[in-house]
């Protein structure tokens, strides 16, 4: 298949996908809300980060969650009984969102559905002209992700990526700040995601359970037997449905860090290290990675660990530091060199209407202005393009000793200190690095025009697979 006829618009039709339904256009479709009017909502994956945008919808008296959607009907009484007591309103439980396309009453898709899901959701929300809030990271790999900024700029529909922080938490001014220049020059943004994550042991394939259709669950994934550690969160450490924690907690962290460097999109390069280190288990991504994306004159680094940790230069695990030539912000201020004291940023940056992100999705619902949102799908693909980037590299590496130390940094100062850092994090766990390999990544050459690497198994990687009748490409 040409990389043309898959950046082409989709031709896929829900029948085509599987669903034989009619797509209905949404209400608001074209449309600016009225400001009285209510917005109804599906939510499609209610387990987990699902319940949090239930809580979310349940705040606002303009907002009635009309669909539960999952494929494991066991989630479905909880949920639907705690709505129906807070609204007098109870949702209607579907376990296929095709069911739910074709309802012109529906004006949204809220979509926490296991990562594989993100971009296909996506595409038939857009399609069935239904505007949508979808998780981070938004795509599984990145040739989904820019058909799904394709499809909501084809439809004209609200796509808010669910990277929180782009509404909350002050970290416009510090992306405002560094882009006037009045803190010198950057030269890297740091990401951070130190975050515990113990051993998933085995599980063994065994009968899914009659209520999760679990065909449906794996949809776009590859055919595979049912085992616990997929069901209903472990999922994230294995790669047909996951993008290990860089795609998980850490894209938090990797939007912020390049929303730090100005115009930042796609690297020149991304190289990545690291492994499934201190047990043996199931999972496939790694606990401990280091990754290196190369923006000229500035470099963004991103670390992963999953083994307890001692926290960088801030007081908690995950987050993110700037270092500039004249200093550092961290925990939302600047530290100039040589000094202890934190300065407050000089420059205050702007996020759209809205108390908070799904209230600023709901407010740019109504007055349909792109512009209003603060986390658009644009912006969501290039920061989840840089996981699927690191993860490609990553799982292309080869396995090599700690010792001697790699050169596969040539003189870059900062990726070696960074190496050794991880080098203790895993001393400091009772790891002995003498005779242990790690996965060192193959160095991979971005185009920007077509988000492809010089690497054709890595963009067999980025291009992704997708089985039958949840197929995102058309022939």
């Amino acid at each position: 298949m040409s990389r043309l006829t898959r950046r082409e618009v989709l031709k896929t039709s829900l029948a085509a996908a599987g669903g034989a339904l009619a797509v209905g256009r949404s209400r608001s479709f074209g449309q600016v809300a009225g400001a009285h009017e209510r917005i109804r909502i599906a939510v499609a994956g209610i387990n987990g980060r699902g319940v949090s945008h239930i809580d979310e919808y349940l705040g606002m008296n303009d907002v009635e969650i009309a669909y539960l959607v999952d494929p494991d009907s066991r989630l479905f009484g909880g949920q639907a009984r705690r709505i129906e007591k807070k609204t007098g309103r109870p949702p209607r439980t579907v376990q296929d969102i095709r069911r739910v396309l074709d309802d012109k009453n529906v004006d949204a898709i809220s979509i926490a559905t296991p990562n594989h899901w993100h971009a296909l959701m996506t595409i038939w929300a857009c399609q069935a002209g239904k505007d949508v809030y979808v998780e981070k990271p938004m795509s599984h790999n990145i040739h989904e992700g820019r058909l799904a900024v394709e499809m909501a700029a084809r439809y004209n529909r609200i796509v808010q990526h669910g990277t929180q922080s782009r509404s909350k938490g002050g970290w416009e001014h510090v992306a405002a700040s560094i882009a006037s220049g009045q803190l010198g020059k950057l030269l890297v943004a740091r990401g951070l995601c130190y975050k515990q994550r113990p051993s998933i042991g085995f599980k063994k394939p065994t009968t899914p359970p009659k209520e999760l259709d679990f065909d449906l669950w794996l949809g776009p994934a590859p055919q595979q037997p049912f085992h616990e550690n997929l069901v209903h969160y472990n999922w994230h450490w294995f790669w047909d449905t996951g993008n290990g924690d860089i795609g998980n907690q850490g894209v938090h962290e990797m939007d912020m860090a390049r929303w730090g460097i100005p115009g930042a999109r796609l690297p020149r390069s991304v190289i990545s290290l690291g492994g499934r280190f201190g047990y043996e288990d199931q999972g496939q991504t790694a606990n401990t990675q280091i990754a290196i994306f190369d923006y000229g004159d500035t470099q963004l680094i991103f670390e992963v660990r999953g083994l307890p940790s001692k926290p960088y230069q801030i007081s908690k695990g995950v987050g993110n530091v700037w270092h500039l030539d004249t200093g550092t912000i961290r925990g939302g201020a600047f530290y100039p060199k040589g000094e202890e004291k934190g300065q407050g940023l000089p420059v205050k940056g702007k996020v759209g209407p809205g108390d908070g992100h799904f209230r600023n999705f709901i407010a740019a619902m109504r007055s349909r202005k792109q512009a209003d949102l603060n986390a658009p799908i644009l912006e969501g693909h290039y920061s989840s393009a840089l996981c699927h980037l690191a993860n490609a590299s990553y799982r292309l590496g080869e396995l090599v000793p700690f010792n001697p130390r790699t050169k596969a940094f040539g003189d870059n100062k900062e990726a070696y200190d960074t190496l050794a850092r991880m080098e203790e994090h895993l001393t400091d766990n009772g790891l002995k690095l003498e005779g242990m390999k790690y996965r060192l990544g193959r160095k991979l050459i971005v185009n920007p025009q077509t988000e492809l690497t010089d690497d054709p198994q890595a963009n067999e990687i980025l291009t992704g697979s997708f089985r039958g009748k949840y197929s995102v490409a058309t022939a």
